[in-house]
């Protein structure tokens, strides 16, 4: 693909961060730029199409000086800051490749170089699901597209060299009840960083060099190192203003909302819980926690089948019956009609189909939606329990 420019800066504000990578995706002419960057500590950003007030707790990030903002491109919420490297590749319509496999290709195509440099540390990472970058199951980026009306490419990504689990667990909201030792655990295993897979503090520094040399491999560009023209600064600087610092924007009501349901039920395994976010009649996320035994892995493949199923008992059933193979069940001693039986609980709690609980409206980054005082819990008449 010839030349392209690279761009870096750290510590950047949320409104620029977001409308370098938006202006420079407008763009009708000049060469494709990557540009990896960092935002100040922190910074929470919703997808383009997620509910503000479904992802993130406004007095949680106000307190914690958690900067809030909304991307250009979709996905879900996360947390930004020195230690999550932004990266952004913008292509101009007449260089934009037009692969018949569609967005998914793209997704392919863009992410290669995150994983061919994660590679040369010894991290195996590969592309799963719909956005993530995964190493052995766990998360270690999020990935995301958005095509300017001119025909303009605009590819972001998050990697993840470290992250403030806790933190990100206030200001983030989630389908727990509370936030413990216990949920930050659960969590901690589901996601990973550079850091955790390399075994050494990998700096920001070399993880760009890494991505750099990940892309001229994986893609054969050669990237230039150049900054912003003026031109293109005055450019940003009238997008801040129009669109990135108004709150209309950040607050714009998108998507379907969603409400979080959870429940409890005894197995010949031991408890097993589940907490769930719905959006509409699909399944945006579920994480199961208690006092049953299983491999973490088998856990998190499990909560990955789960993931965008309709909340009916036959498509739940199916999703979990996709895991019996060559393999053995991944949760001895659960029986699968039992979990199925728990997700059915949860989803009819999130819907309000449960008891007479409040249902409230909630999101998700790598931990979706959440509950408040009034909204469904354990304890209350909106939670599905089943003791029997």
């Amino acid at each position: 693909m010839g030349t392209w420019r690279y761009l870096a800066d750290d510590v950047v504000s949320a409104s620029f961060g977001l409308a370098a990578d938006d202006f420079m995706a407008r763009r009708q002419e000049g060469l494709p730029v990557i540009r990896l960057y960092t935002y100040r500590s922190h910074c929470a950003l919703v997808g383009r199409f997620q509910r503000l007030d479904a992802e993130l707790h406004r007095e949680a990030c106000r307190r914690e000086g958690v900067e809030m903002n909304r991307r250009p491109t979709g996905g879900g919420a996360i947390l930004m800051g020195a230690d999550q490297l932004g990266v952004a590749i913008t292509v101009p319509a007449r260089l934009r490749p037009t692969p018949s496999g569609g967005v998914r290709e793209l997704f392919h195509r863009y992410s290669r170089g995150l994983i061919v440099g994660l590679g040369s540390l010894g991290i195996a990472a590969a592309f799963h699901r719909k956005n993530d970058l995964e190493v052995d199951r766990r998360k270690i980026a999020g990935l995301g597209f958005y095509f300017d009306r001119s025909g303009g490419l605009l590819f972001h990504a998050s990697l993840l060299l470290d992250l403030d689990v806790e933190l990100m667990l206030r200001v983030l909201k989630t389908p727990f009840e509370k936030i413990s030792d216990k949920e930050i655990t659960a969590v901690s295993h589901r996601i990973t960083t550079v850091r955790r897979e390399s075994g050494r503090a990998v700096t920001v520094a070399e993880a760009r060099s890494r991505i750099l040399a990940g892309y001229h491999e994986a893609l054969g560009v050669d990237p230039v190192a150049d900054a912003f023209t003026p031109a293109e600064l005055a450019g940003i600087a009238a997008l801040e203003q129009s669109r990135y610092r108004r709150q209309d924007w950040i607050d714009h009501q998108a998507g379907v909302a969603e409400t979080f349901g959870f429940s409890r039920v005894k197995t010949p395994g031991g408890l097993i819980e589940v907490h769930l976010t719905l959006s509409g009649e699909v399944t945006k996320a579920v994480y199961l926690t208690g006092d049953f035994f299983a491999d973490e892995r088998g856990v998190a493949e499990v909560e990955r089948r789960l993931k965008r199923v309709r909340t009916t008992a036959p498509a739940i059933e199916a999703a979990l019956q996709g895991l019996v193979g060559d393999e053995p069940w991944p949760l001895p001693g659960v029986p699968m009609h039992r979990l199925a039986r728990a997700v059915m609980l949860a989803a009819e709690a999130a819907s309000g189909k449960a008891g007479t609980g409040t249902v409230q409206s909630h999101g998700c980054f790598v931990t979706p939606g959440a509950t408040s005082p009034g909204a469904v819990n354990a304890q209350g008449s909106g939670a599905g329990r089943e003791t029997g």
